[in-house]
Order: C-alpha cells, then sequence, then structure tokens
C-alpha cells in the first residue's frame, strides 16, 4: 500500500505493529519482522531481563531502522505505569509510550479507571500515548478526549487468539473515534487482522498470533498481506447486502424467461 497514516506528527506506511516477545530466537524475531513489513515494535520494559541478551534487543531493532515503542506491561496502578513510561522515555529517549494498566494477572484485562488516570497524566506530561483498552466505546471516547494518540481495543484477551469477539463494538468505536482505532491483543491469524480493518481500524498490534504460530516467519506475511487486503477492502466499499439472490447476468437478450 502507498497510502500513509498518522499518529500525531508521526507518520507510517506499514499498518502492522508488532510485538518482540516469546518468539523461539533472535534470529526468527527478525525474519519475522521483515516479513510483517512493521515500522514499530514494542517492547516491555518491565519485563526485559537484564543480561547481554536484552541490552542487544535494543541495537538489533534500531540498526535494522524500527522505531521502538515501549510499553508498560506488568503495570497493575496509574503510578507504575508512568513511573515506566518515564523511565523508558529517559533510555531510549521516546515520548512514544504504549500504555498497559492491567487489573488483574489472571484476565489481563485493563482498569479502566486507573487506565484513565495514567492516560491523563501522561499526555499531560508531554507523551504520545497509545492506551491499551477495553473494547468499550464509552471508554475509548474518554482516552480520546484526554489527548490519547490512538486507542487500542482488544480483540480478545491478551494471548488467547481468538479473535475479534465483538465486532459490533469495534465498529462503534471505529465510526466514532477521530484519531486512529488500532486493534491490540486477542488475534489469532490473518483474517482477524483483515476484518479489523474491514470494520475500519487503521492498523493492527499483534505478538503471539505471529511468535506463536508454527512458522512465524509465514505468519507475519500473512498478517501483513490480510491486513493490506482488508484495507483495500473497505476503502473499495463493500456491496450492499441482500436478504435474497439477484442474478449478476443481465435479463435482455435471453432466449426465454
Amino acid at each position: 500500500m502507498d497510502t500513509m497514516w498518522k499518529l500525531q506528527e508521526l507518520s507510517l506506511r506499514s499498518r502492522v505493529l508488532m510485538g518482540s516477545a516469546a518468539f523461539p530466537s533472535v534470529q526468527v524475531l527478525v525474519e519475522a519482522l521483515a516479513a510483517s513489513g512493521c515500522e514499530l515494535v514494542t517492547v516491555a520494559m518491565r519485563r526485559v531481563r537484564k543480561g547481554p541478551t536484552s541490552e542487544n534487543l535494543f541495537s538489533i531493532l534500531t540498526e535494522r531502522g524500527y522505531r521502538i515503542l515501549p510499553n508498560t506491561a506488568g503495570c497493575h496502578t496509574a503510578d507504575e505505569a508512568i513511573t515506566t513510561a518515564e523511565l523508558a522515555r529517559e533510555a531510549l529517549g521516546t515520548s512514544l509510550v504504549k500504555l498497559e494498566v492491567i487489573g488483574d494477572e489472571d484476565t489481563l484485562l485493563p482498569d479502566p479507571l486507573e487506565l484513565l488516570s495514567a492516560a491523563r497524566r501522561l499526555v499531560n506530561a508531554g507523551f504520545m500515548v497509545l492506551p491499551y483498552t477495553n473494547d468499550d466505546p464509552i471508554l475509548a471516547q474518554r482516552l480520546e478526549d484526554v489527548g490519547c494518540a490512538a486507542v487500542m481495543p482488544l480483540a480478545a484477551p491478551i494471548g488467547s487468539g481468538l479473535g475479534i469477539r465483538n465486532p459490533h463494538s469495534l465498529e462503534m468505536i471505529c465510526n466514532r473515534s477521530k484519531v486512529p482505532v488500532i486493534v491490540d491483543a486477542g488475534i489469532g491469524t490473518a483474517s482477524d487482522a483483515a476484518l479489523a480493518m474491514e470494520l475500519g481500524c487503521e492498523a493492527v498490534l499483534l505478538n503471539s498470533a505471529v511468535a506463536r504460530a508454527r512458522s512465524p516467519v509465514d505468519m507475519a506475511k500473512a498478517i501483513r498481506y490480510a491486513t493490506e487486503g482488508g484495507w483495500l477492502a473497505r476503502n473499495a466499499g463493500r456491496m450492499a447486502t441482500k436478504r435474497h439472490a439477484e442474478s449478476a447476468s443481465p435479463l435482455a437478450g435471453r432466449a426465454f424467461r
């Protein structure tokens, strides 16, 4: 696709954002990222292990031209998330942050109250905030109202691969939002990504669907093409649905009717 989209002042071509966790090896990660065509790669600041491997991850990504999107995975309060974001800005020199404030470890669902509080405070502190949120149109609107650069509703619980469980709510969020909507969490395969785009999303963010596939590189490529296809289909304009059949062949000129 030759159509750019924007996160505030940041212009992007790819509509795939990728995570960097749970890959079988660094080499597979690098190959999968290349196959996906992504430009933004998320890195969990609180879950990076100390040692040579974790220290090399940042240079491995930046040397290949990827922009780092630090995230606050593992945070349970607004204060924790804000501290993590501030550390990421200091260490990586970026005001971008994927904001996650989790309610509990069983569901990994967002805590709406802490999330909204953290989003407001981070925006006021000059961050470009991309919040992981529930598929709730009202909460999405509140996050947009406090100045988030995008809203990122889940398709299904993190790591579940269940796909888009509530397309109606997701489409409602897309129709109401004036900032980009990025599906985050729950995508399991390429058709899920295509559906997200057809519903009106600007992009998809995923990790497990690729990292845990039998062939991560092939799945990354499939996600890339599916996202492009879904975006093209949405902009092409779907035909109107009908309750009864209607032949595409003209009646004029038939020998019998």
